[in-house]
């Protein structure tokens, strides 16, 4: 028995890195996965699952395109007979400084990332809730894939960033709105080895894997895939959460927190804040 057995899932940019990983043990894991990508990569993955005796069909479309991004969840519907899990994990990379950052830069970052997050999970939190009208028990999850660029902070990465940001935002306030018709939302701050790590500023070197077999490689993508399984469990109760993973580390982001406080009766002058706001900025 798998943990994800009779599961339905789709996972998006799933042709190459961490989300290959995420279809391949998903299918291990006995769910019947949708593998998300664009060209031929998403067949390749295809074969790989099937070779393994799993159950897996392929998609090419555009999960930032409103009518392709409902293609894929009923297209998922039609093939499978529903859908219990999406993973969005489309994205790309357009790094620059800011003052060098053009508008096309930024449009295309923001686009893949937060609309080709958004689209999906609208489109799939349709379905889920003309389940529920129809008296139907829905236990069904949504992954999201932020990043410690967008909330930590990484220079040159304005645009990803801010869309990671987003998504981060998207997927607790998301999980607020949905879990009436049983949906739970997460995010993860993935940390592996891939195209876009090995592209990205200052990674190269430290995501390298280690000459020594032996040793274990703390930036395999492959490290990744069981939390996001978990996630996908039919009774997994988190919703609501954003987790850090890096190797065989899991750790839980605590959000947005208030700490010490300024206060007076009455408005603030310009004066008052020069010679008080040194206690807030530390």
């Amino acid at each position: 028995m798998g943990a994800l057995d009779g599961r339905i899932a789709i996972i998006t940019g799933a042709g190459r890195g961490i989300g290959r990983e995420y279809a391949l043990l998903y299918a291990a894991e006995g769910a019947k996965v949708v593998v998300n990508d664009l060209g031929d990569a998403a067949q390749e993955v295809v074969a790989e699952i099937t070779a393994a005796g799993g159950e897996a069909i392929a998609n090419n479309d555009d999960v930032a395109n409103w009518d392709a991004g409902k293609h894929l969840i009923d297209s998922t519907v039609d093939a499978f007979g529903g859908l219990d899990v999406l993973v969005n994990n489309a994205g790309i990379l357009r790094d620059r400084v800011l003052i060098n950052l053009s508008e096309d830069d930024w449009d295309a970052v923001i686009h893949v990332h937060l609309k080709g997050h958004f689209v999906p999970t609208r489109h799939a939190a349709a379905y889920w809730r003309e389940q529920t009208k129809e008296g139907k028990e829905v236990k069904a999850s949504v992954i999201n894939t932020s990043s410690t660029s967008g909330l930590f902070g990484n220079p040159g990465q304005t645009n990803y960033g801010a869309a990671k940001a987003g998504i981060a935002a998207f997927s607790t306030i998301a999980a607020t709105e949905l879990a009436r018709y049983g949906v739970r939302v997460n995010a993860i701050t993935p940390n592996a080895r891939t195209r876009m790590t090995v592209e990205t500023p200052g990674l190269s070197d430290i995501v390298a894997a280690p000459e020594d077999a032996s040793v274990f490689d703390a930036w395999d993508p492959a490290n990744i895939a069981p939390l996001v399984a978990y996630l996908g469990t039919e009774g997994c109760p988190a919703t609501g959460k954003v987790f850090y993973a890096l190797g065989g580390q899991i750790r839980l982001y605590q959000p947005w927190t208030l700490t010490e406080t300024l206060e007076k009766d009455d408005r603030w002058t310009v004066a008052e804040l020069q010679a008080e706001m040194h206690k807030l900025e530390g």
